[in-house]
């Protein structure tokens, strides 16, 4: 332990304020240090002087007149007063009333993402739509039969565009 650390706790080393184990510290590095140990012989001499000085003790009537003298002298009078709000209570509204506003200007999102945005929407409803034939997908992809009804519905659809009417006509 330093003497300067020493020096800080010998005050409660002496009213038996410090704990045991900050006793024990001041108590080895007493046993060490001829400066604090006289240090400590120089508090102590202190201590017994002011023991022997007599406790003044003020009159019955102190307290009342202090508070009389308290009591008269003028308070400063606050522009605000009359609304009888604290200053830090009307700072704090202040501040909150700005930081409402600061907030409530800010920017909600960026010109580009919200096409994209829009985009994201868009795809989540064409999911959504089509979620039947989504849940039978493995049942359709394992179907044999399915393969060879869509090769001869491929020649049908062939047959049937000619008969179809075009706009030159």
């Amino acid at each position: 332990m330093k003497c300067e650390d020493a020096g800080n706790k010998l005050m409660a080393y002496m009213d038996r304020r410090a704990n045991p184990a900050e006793r024990n510290e001041v108590d080895e590095h007493l046993a060490g240090c001829a400066a604090c140990r006289t240090r400590l012989a120089e508090f102590r001499e202190i201590w017994n002087v002011l023991d022997e000085v007599p406790a003044v003790e003020p009159s019955f009537g102190f307290d009342a007149r202090v508070r009389q003298r308290v009591a008269a002298q003028p308070q400063p009078r606050r522009w605000f007063g009359w609304l009888g709000i604290e200053p830090r209570l009307a700072f704090a509204a202040v501040l909150l009333i700005a930081l409402t506003v600061w907030v409530a200007k800010m920017p909600t999102s960026n010109p580009g993402t919200t096409a994209t945005a829009v985009a994201i929407q868009q795809e989540d409803f064409n999911a959504i739509k089509d979620l039947g034939v989504l849940e039978n997908f493995d049942v359709l992809t394992k179907f044999d039969s399915l393969s060879v009804a869509s090769a001869s519905a491929a020649p049908q659809q062939e047959k049937s565009q000619p008969d179809e009417p075009t706009a030159n006509d």
